[in-house]
């Protein structure tokens, strides 16, 4: 195809992979926030979505993705991303008691 870039990925499916790897960390952060932290307060709760944060450029190489070409308007993007799912996945999580 011609629209597809130097690695083999369509953008379509760069961003499809990137939203996704965002939302399934920040859900996986929600619950390992609410394993680790006890209370809301706790700030091992944070300490989590940041790890899942920085965890998600390794993956984005091994997948296929070049970190080297996001912008600063990519990072901010999956930084946000995975914190909007972490803080409503585990909102719901504390307000259940789960």
């Amino acid at each position: 195809m011609a629209t597809e870039t130097a690695d083999g990925m369509s953008s379509h499916m760069r961003g499809l992979t990137v939203t996704t790897l965002t939302a399934v960390a920040g859900i996986a952060a929600a619950f390992g926030s609410n394993a680790l932290a006890a209370t809301p307060d706790d700030t091992q709760g944070v300490l989590v979505l940041a790890v899942a944060i920085a965890v998600q450029f390794p993956i984005l190489r091994v997948i296929g993705i070049d970190t080297d070409d996001l912008s600063a308007k990519d990072v901010l993007y999956i930084g946000f991303m995975t914190f909007a799912l972490w803080f409503v996945s585990w909102g719901i999580l504390l307000t259940t008691g789960a």
